[in-house]
């Protein structure tokens, strides 16, 4: 399962942290391909319309196939006495 992850991560197909709604699915496949995430939202639910049920298996797939993006960390220095 970490060489999946590891290939995904360096393609850019990670669920980010911010903008999540559900899994974060949608979002990391909009960050990955230049999109807004609603727009990938919204692709994601006419397809839905149009091939029903397929998206059923293929979203939960991606959410476990998919790694969450590492947090950004800041780096607390202690104050110069």
């Amino acid at each position: 399962m970490n060489s999946v992850h590891d290939s995904m991560t360096r393609q850019g197909l990670v669920r980010p942290q911010e903008g999540r709604i559900l899994g974060g699915v949608c979002a990391g496949l909009a960050k990955r391909f230049g999109l807004d995430p609603w727009i990938a939202r919204l692709l994601f639910i006419v397809i839905l319309l149009a091939i029903p049920g397929s998206q059923i298996l293929i979203y939960p797939i991606l959410w476990i196939l998919m790694p969450a993006e590492k947090p950004a960390y800041a780096t607390a220095y202690p104050p110069a006495v």
